[in-house]
Parts: structure tokens; C-alpha cells; sequence
């Protein structure tokens, strides 16, 4: 921060942010209550390792794919003191680490609303089990906040805001195939994902859920520590970058081998980064390892099927339509979820 003080340059805050966005939007009478839905995505060209962590700027672009019907609700009223938190018809404590963080994200846009708010939140994925719990959370909020204050925010302005909450937050405004743009400016308003317009009608995701508990090392923690630690760090952002270009390539010839593989090699190369961490991260479990043999068993078989995996043990299929039959067995509990139905 010395640095850019001395650059001339002043060090950002997310409640700059917030205020460089709305400052010129006009203030329009509120309704009365939001109702808004954000899908959770998956990455298939993953994000991991920040280079501004107040601003969740990532170290590399990603890509991820929608998940269409699974994510949160976000219903939105005014009040008069104090928020008041609701999520999945639980009250939530406001001094609890959810309940802070929630809270602190509310805060920011508080200097163009004056406002608190009740926010009541249906979440229909596992919170904090590698499925982007926090991404169509903090999503479905800006999309809310937008709804309630008629702010007509573009789609590039939601997702700037998105990712003040949760980084990967920035794709869950949208839906299908997205790609967020990492950027470099130190304001971070080169640094929003934007909708790839090309749909795969055929193109299918199986989660394979196979712990719905809350993992013991938290994604933020576990990037962090991967970035100071990781002796493979270094080769981590170029390899990613170059997985988000081979990605677009196969999207746009809906090619699944090339889609498959590099999307199961960026996962496989994050996982081994974080691995070589210390302490090691290992997010895997004896289901994960073996949801991966059934899959490098069915590819052997001829079925073009492919996976990947987030910070969690819970592990994605990716295949097509005509596929599943075949591909189900394997994994009797698996749900499949189709992006572009």
C-alpha cells in the first residue's frame, strides 16, 4: 500500500467501489419488497489465488457454467434499524461469521440507501462444500438491492459488485457458459465476467454431493495459503489463462473431449498446487477418489465423460445428454443438472 501512496495512487476500498457505481444513479422511490434468483456456476477453468484480496481481484481469468435451477433466492424488504437475516427460515445471528460477513456486505451500498434490510434467503445447494454457495448468495443480493432501488444496473456493474462479496460471485449474475475477465487495473473495474452466447443444449453437469458438511478450510483461507506457500504457485495463473482459451475454443465447436480435459486438467493442476501448500490442502476424500476411477473407467469404455472439483470433496460430471444412461450407474446419486433447458 506504501507503494501506490507513493505512485500517487490511492488504495481502493470495496466502499469505493460501491460509491464510484451508484454515485450517479438516481435515487428512484423503493418497492416495497425484491424477489431474486441467482444460479450457482461451477468453473470449469477455475479461480484461485488473489491479487487484491479487499477487492477480490483474482491472479488469473476464469470460466465456469451456470447451474440453471440450483443456487439462492434472495427476498429483500427495507427496515428502519438493524438488519435482520433469514436463510433457509432459520434466523441468523448477526455476531455469527455468516451473519457478520452478510451484514458487512449490506453496509457498503448504506451511504446511497440509509437503509437496513431484511433479507430472507432460500439456498437449495450445500453452504460451503465446493458448490459456490457464496457466489449465487452474494449474487442474488446485488440482484435484489438493484430490484428494490430501481438502479438499472448493467450486467457488468452487477458483477463488479457481485465479486465485493464472494469472487466468484462475479459469474453467478448470469447464466450458461461465463467468462470472468481477471483485469489489471488496481480499481478492479476491468474485473467482471460477461455471458459467452453460445448455448449447448446437449451439454449436461452431474454433482456427485458427497458430504453437504461445511469444509474445515474455507476457499478464501485456502487460496491464501496456497499463494504464500506453494512451491507450484508460480506456474498456476499462466496454466489457467491458457485453460479459459482452449475452453472458448471447445464451446464454440461444442467439442466435450476438449472441453472435458481441460477442464479436468485445471482441476486436477489446482488440487496438486494446493496439495504442495503447507500445511497441505487436501479437499479430496476416499468418495472423491473413486468417483474420479469410475469416471477414468468409463473413459476407457469409450464414453466421453469427464469431472471436476472444487475447493470441497464433492466432485461435477461433465458429459451429454445421450450419455447418462450409461454414465448413472456409476453414481446412483447423482443429480444432473442441464444449463441451457
Amino acid at each position: 500500500m506504501l507503494i501506490f501512496r507513493l505512485l500517487g495512487f490511492r488504495v481502493l476500498s470495496k466502499k469505493d467501489v460501491v460509491e464510484n457505481i451508484l454515485a450517479k444513479k438516481n435515487k428512484s422511490p423503493a418497492h416495497p419488497v425484491a424477489l431474486c434468483f441467482a444460479p450457482s456456476n461451477i468453473a470449469l477453468a477455475k479461480y484461485w489465488g488473489k491479487r487484491n484480496t479487499e477487492l477480490n481481484l483474482p491472479m488469473n481469468s476464469s470460466l465456469s457454467i451456470s447451474l440453471q435451477h440450483r443456487g439462492a433466492t434472495a427476498q429483500l424488504e427495507m427496515r428502519s434499524i438493524s438488519h435482520k437475516l433469514i436463510i433457509n427460515d432459520e434466523d441468523v445471528d448477526l455476531n455469527s461469521q455468516h451473519g457478520q460477513r452478510l451484514c458487512h456486505f449490506l453496509d457498503l451500498f448504506q451511504f446511497k440507501t440509509h437503509a437496513f434490510y431484511q433479507v430472507r434467503l432460500n439456498v437449495n445447494i450445500p453452504f460451503a462444500a465446493g458448490l459456490a454457495s457464496s457466489a449465487c448468495v452474494f449474487a442474488s443480493l446485488v440482484l435484489a438491492l438493484n430490484q428494490l432501488h430501481q438502479w438499472q444496473l448493467t450486467t457488468t456493474e452487477l458483477s463488479i459488485l457481485s465479486r465485493l462479496g464472494s469472487g466468484s460471485a462475479a459469474r453467478s449474475v448470469t447464466t450458461g457458459f461465463v467468462e470472468w475477465h481477471a483485469g489489471r487495473d488496481q480499481n478492479g473495474m476491468d474485473s467482471f465476467a460477461e455471458k459467452i452466447p453460445i448455448s449447448w443444449p446437449d451439454f449436461c453437469i452431474g454433482l456427485c454431493i458427497y458430504h453437504h458438511t461445511e469444509k474445515s478450510v474455507s476457499s478464501r483461507e485456502g487460496m491464501q495459503r496456497t499463494v504464500a506457500t506453494s512451491p507450484l504457485y508460480d506456474r498456476w495463473p499462466s496454466c489457467a489463462e491458457q485453460a479459459v482459451q482452449r475452453l472458448k475454443i471447445a464451446i464454440a465447436k461444442k467439442d466435450i473431449t476438449l472441453l472435458g480435459e481441460t477442464a479436468e486438467n485445471n482441476a486436477l493442476t489446482m488440487h496438486a498446487t494446493m496439495l504442495s501448500a503447507w500445511p497441505p490442502l487436501l479437499y479430496s476424500t476416499t468418495e472423491t477418489i473413486t468417483g474420479m476411477q469410475h469416471v477414468w473407467q468409463l473413459r476407457t469404455a469409450g464414453i466421453p465423460v469427464y469431472f471436476t472439483q472444487d475447493a470441497g470433496p464433492n466432485l461435477k460430471i461433465l458429459s451429454l445428454k445421450e450419455h447418462i444412461k450409461k454414465i448413472t450407474p456409476q453414481f446412483p446419486h447423482i443429480e444432473w443438472a442441464h444449463p441451457f433447458d
